[in-house]
Order: C-alpha cells, then sequence, then structure tokens
C-alpha cells in the first residue's frame, strides 16, 4: 500500500528530472528508509583535511555533479567531508554545504587538495576551467575523471599535461539512486580500474572505445530523458482511460520497470518478452500495431542519433 505523499513524491519527480531539488528530495526520501543520516549532516569547514589520499573534487555543481557526490557518499564510498564540489556560484551549493560537502573552495584549490578530479562542468566552461587547474596537477598523484561531452582525452592532456591519467565516463542521473548506466574510457590501467570501481557503485558499467562515447552520451546520459518521456507518455494514456494521475504514475512507472528488469536480470531480448503478451487478435497487439503506425520505434531511433551527432560537436576549444 502507498501512502498518499509517497504517491505524489514520485509523480513530482516526473515533472523536471534535471532539477536539483527533486534530486535531493528522493536522497532525503532514500535515506531516511535505509537509517543513513545524509540528511542529517552537518557542516564543514570549506578545506579538505591535509591528506588527499581518498578526498574527491567535483569541478561542476551541477545536476550531474551534485548527482554524483551525493550517489557516491550514499554509497559509502566517501563521506560528504571528503567531497568538494566547486561552481562559479557557489552560493548555489547551500544545500551541499548543509549536508556537509565542502564547498566554497576555488576549482584551483580544490584539485591541489584532492586525489581524484571530476570534470563536471559544461563543454564551453571546460578550456578555461583546464587553464585554471592546470598549474594545480601533479601527474604523480592526480586521477581526472571527465563526464564532459565531446572532449577528447587528447583535448584534456593538452592543456594538463601529457602524463596525467585521464578518464572519460558518460553516466547519468540515476546516479543519485544507484542505478546509473556508465559507460567509461581511457587507457588500461590503475586510473581507469578505480574510475570503473567509482561508478560501479552507483550502478552498472562498460568500458568502450573512445570513439563510442559520443553514442553512449545519447544512448545513456540523453536516454534517461527520452524512457522517462515514454513513461510520462503511459501515465497520460493512463490518465485518459480513467485512471487518477497518482495512480497513472506508479503503474506507468513499475510496468517500465518490470520491462527493463527482464532484460537485465533474465537476460530476455525485448521481442522475446514481448511475443509471450501478444495474442492473435488481443489487446496487446493491437496497441502494440498503433504505435508503431504512428512511429513509436522510428521516432526513437531518430532521436539516439541525432543526440549522438549533437554530442560529437558540443565541444569546441575556439
Amino acid at each position: 500500500m502507498f501512502r498518499l505523499p509517497e504517491l505524489r513524491a514520485f509523480c513530482a519527480s516526473f515533472a523536471s528530472v534535471y532539477r536539483s531539488a527533486s534530486i535531493h528530495t528522493r536522497l532525503a526520501h532514500l535515506s531516511t528508509a535505509s537509517g543513513s543520516t545524509i540528511g542529517d549532516l552537518t557542516s564543514r569547514p570549506a578545506n579538505l583535511s591535509e591528506n588527499s589520499t581518498d578526498h574527491v573534487a567535483i569541478l561542476g555543481g551541477g545536476n550531474l555533479g551534485i548527482a554524483l557526490a551525493r550517489g557516491w557518499v550514499r554509497a559509502g564510498r566517501f563521506s560528504p567531508s571528503r567531497v568538494a564540489v566547486t561552481r562559479r556560484k557557489p552560493a548555489r551549493l547551500a544545500a551541499l554545504e548543509a549536508e556537509g560537502f565542502v564547498t566554497g573552495l576555488t576549482s584551483a584549490k580544490a584539485s591541489a587538495q584532492a586525489h581524484i578530479i571530476v570534470l563536471a562542468v559544461q563543454p564551453q566552461q571546460l578550456p578555461a576551467l583546464l587553464k585554471d587547474i592546470a598549474p594545480a596537477i601533479d601527474p604523480s598523484r592526480h586521477r581526472v575523471i571527465s563526464v564532459v561531452s565531446g572532449a577528447s582525452i587528447a583535448d584534456i592532456r593538452g592543456v594538463l599535461g601529457q602524463q596525467v591519467d585521464v578518464v572519460r565516463a558518460m553516466p547519468n542521473t540515476a546516479v543519485v539512486i544507484g542505478e546509473s548506466m556508465t559507460c567509461l574510457c581511457g587507457d588500461d590501467g590503475v586510473a581507469l580500474d578505480e574510475a570503473q570501481a567509482l561508478f560501479d557503485l552507483v550502478g552498472r558499467t562498460l568500458v568502450i572505445s573512445e570513439d563510442m562515447i559520443g553514442a553512449a552520451t545519447a544512448l545513456c546520459a540523453c536516454g534517461i530523458a527520452f524512457f522517462l518521456r515514454t513513461v510520462r507518455a503511459a501515465m497520460q494514456g493512463g490518465i485518459e482511460i480513467g485512471f487518477h494521475p497518482e495512480d497513472a504514475a506508479l503503474l506507468a512507472a513499475q510496468t517500465a520497470k518490470g520491462a527493463a528488469s527482464l532484460t537485465l536480470q533474465a537476460g530476455a531480448h525485448p521481442e522475446r518478452e514481448i511475443d509471450r503478451v501478444t495474442t492473435p487478435r488481443g489487446c496487446t497487439i493491437a496497441g502494440l500495431n498503433e504505435m508503431e503506425h504512428q512511429g513509436l520505434s522510428s521516432a526513437m531511433i531518430k532521436g539516439i542519433v541525432v543526440s549522438a551527432n549533437a554530442a560529437a560537436g558540443l565541444y569546441k576549444t575556439d
């Protein structure tokens, strides 16, 4: 049985996938359910400890950067006092500061005090950020992970130095609940292993070649929005056929979760599972055929291809 406040919170999460407030609310709910004290953490000074081992600096406190910070803390990998998050307007990180994360540092200072540096700014902001932190980078101890779309490992090393360990990662905002799909690429070695271990804590990972990262951006990172849009469409259909919005939200989302689990856990091909629920002259095949006549599969495929092409051109150094 679902209580009304839980159902309302569930529906509100679909209103804006990328609102940090929604992410924070979800995390607080999960923390309460698990007995975690994440929601009750107190503020820390804007400094990491003298020992930079096992500290992370997330440069870019947008939706993804915040989701990573909270996701790793929720997974138990870091305590908030070992996670620095920077942003051009630090006042917007007040919620993180209240949870005990380190805020208020410059990107250069946060990088100097950390072992792992996560680049999480917008592509157009990356060139200036790299120039800013370059003097603080020590190739002998720093690991750099970039979640910036379009910026290659060569682009980053061209500013930070050729000896710096750089790994590219493409997660999605589901890191905050430990359900991300993250693709990674980089030179084989400790840095790539460390990065994969980090992202394994907040979902599933796949190591791919760098030339496939743009495609991963479209299917995994943008894909969160694509699949949520299909859930929203199912919700709207449910409302039209008579369900209250809260009930339609629950039915659509849980059904989508079950469908995905059949593939992930049972290893079943989607079409095989579709065949199990389509019978001759049945209501399922009637609905599927109408959706295909309206372009369901074609629209999804075209959207993914367009997003992949767009991701390839996001980073410009000029």
